[in-house]
């Protein structure tokens, strides 16, 4: 114990950056417990379209959508969700949503803010399209 307080003692910014480390994984692990939102894996989306009837919500641009994206997703740009322009999806608001983009991240955004606009059951792709199409799992494209 006296070697960390003399370690702490010689290193002060050191010390202050592992804290601030600690602090933000505590933050981190808390909002993902506290979180309405659900990140699921590719086998979980097939298993919420095929026995729950989910519907797959591609955030991507309209160029990454036509060069691939998950079978019979729609696509509803960041935008659209931020200014709750949703036609699409009013009548879903009970049935699972499932969230996906490139990586998981603006998917991720996405998701909480159909949280914060009423949908209960919203999931997130957990590495999005790149780690969909890593797992070899069937890509549509669209011809428009």
């Amino acid at each position: 114990m006296q070697e960390y307080i003399e370690f702490f003692r010689s290193n002060p910014m050191l010390s202050l950056a592992w804290a601030g480390l600690f602090m933000a994984l505590i933050v981190s692990v808390f909002k993902s417990v506290t979180s309405k939102v659900k990140n699921i894996s590719h086998q979980e989306l097939v298993q919420l379209v095929n026995k729950q009837g989910a519907k797959v919500v591609d955030v991507r641009g309209k160029e990454d959508f036509r060069k691939g994206h998950i079978v019979d997703a729609l696509n509803i740009s960041m935008a659209e969700i931020k200014n709750n322009q949703l036609s699409a999806l009013e009548s879903a608001k009970t049935s699972p949503i499932i969230l996906v983009c490139n990586a998981g991240m603006t998917s991720s955004q996405a998701a909480q803010l159909l949280v914060k606009q009423g949908f209960e059951q919203v999931f997130n792709l957990k590495g999005g399209m790149g780690d969909w199409q890593a797992a070899n799992m069937p890509v549509s494209k669209s011809k428009r």
